[in-house]
């Protein structure tokens, strides 16, 4: 029986309205557009997956972020490229993928906390609670493979060039 090779995680992360499903929605076309499997899996969407009924509490994101990561190196592992668009609050869970996702990229999309109050397109920001980064503490992370600075100057296509540039 033939083993597949091993796909890829792109890792994509940032608060909430950061421009984290924008952006891996490109890069999974882009994937797609060469001819690569590409599983795009979005935050938001893994949550109503996995029941919808889990708590916003720092206990329950750890879990949720755990479950997101094995999931993502299940699929890798049979050979698809996964992108996972998700706040990824914890240093230890993009630990953990460095050490056991071969092929991981750990994408950082970084926007000031008072550019996404003033954008809030989610209306997150104005509700006040349990938000990430203010009302949580948001780990941000320290040596992700590629920092897209989303706060004005930068298209999603820009940050699209800039991934793929580095992952080559």
């Amino acid at each position: 029986m033939n083993t597949p090779e091993p796909g890829r995680v792109f890792w994509v992360t940032g608060l909430s309205g950061s421009g984290k499903t924008t952006i891996a929605t490109l890069l999974a076309d882009a994937l797609r557009a060469q001819g690569k499997t590409a599983i795009l899996l979005d935050g938001d969407e893994l949550r109503e997956v996995f029941g919808g009924t889990q708590s916003y509490d720092e206990a329950a994101r750890r879990d949720a972020s755990m479950r997101y990561a094995r999931l993502c190196r299940l699929l890798a592992a049979q050979g698809a490229n996964v992108i996972c668009a998700t706040i990824s609050m914890f240093d230890a869970t993009r630990a953990w993928n460095r050490e056991h996702i071969a092929g991981y990229y750990e994408i950082y999309v970084r926007v000031p906390l008072e550019e996404l109050k003033r954008r809030d397109s989610k209306g997150i920001y104005s509700r006040g609670e349990q938000v990430v980064g203010v009302d949580i503490a948001f780990e941000a992370p320290k040596t992700p493979d590629i920092t897209v600075d989303n706060h004005g100057a930068t298209t999603p296509k820009q940050a699209l060039v800039q991934i793929l540039q580095h992952i080559k």
